[in-house]
């Protein structure tokens, strides 16, 4: 699990900088060489799905997704326990079934490319599918602490 977080963090640092470098490469070819980059836009478009969809696994890992912990903490130990497995049960569902939906997706549309970069359709719906994969597996890992500790997960998030 250790190298698949590793691949995922420096995936997700790769996508970042590609998301900050294609349109900076194309405000330079424009003002500077007064040649516009063909389908930067585009690119930068999909490097920042690529990045939103790949990196929630690593957001969610580190405990970085809205939990609302400063209401949770109101509630008393052992119904904030069931509720912190329900949510993350329920994350699991709804996870999977983004990926169920995003593979069946591709399955119907194989020989189909985007309108403008004319990618093919897989390719571009490929993040959603890995991605939420990827969210269910980190899920269930949650889930699967939550329930072994036998208690609720204590962090509290400060703001400075």
């Amino acid at each position: 699990m250790k190298i698949l977080r590793t691949a995922v963090r420096w995936a997700s640092l790769a996508l970042l900088a590609a998301v900050v470098i294609t349109p900076l490469a194309q405000i330079t070819m424009r003002g500077v060489f007064n040649v516009p980059m063909a389908g930067a836009e585009e690119m930068t478009r999909y490097f920042l799905i690529c990045l939103t969809f790949l990196a929630a696994a690593y957001v969610t890992e580190q405990g970085g997704q809205i939990r609302m912990e400063e209401f949770q903490f109101l509630v008393p130990p052992r119904p904030r326990w069931l509720l912190q497995l329900l949510i993350e049960l329920c994350g699991v569902v709804v996870f999977g079934i983004l990926c169920v939906a995003s593979v069946v997706t591709i399955s119907r549309n194989l020989n189909n490319q985007t309108p403008i970069m004319e990618m093919p359709f897989w390719l571009f719906m490929a993040p959603l599918a890995l991605g939420s994969a990827l969210l269910v597996v980190e899920t269930l890992v949650m889930f699967a602490h939550t329930w072994r500790s036998r208690r609720p997960e204590e962090k509290q998030t400060v703001l400075t």
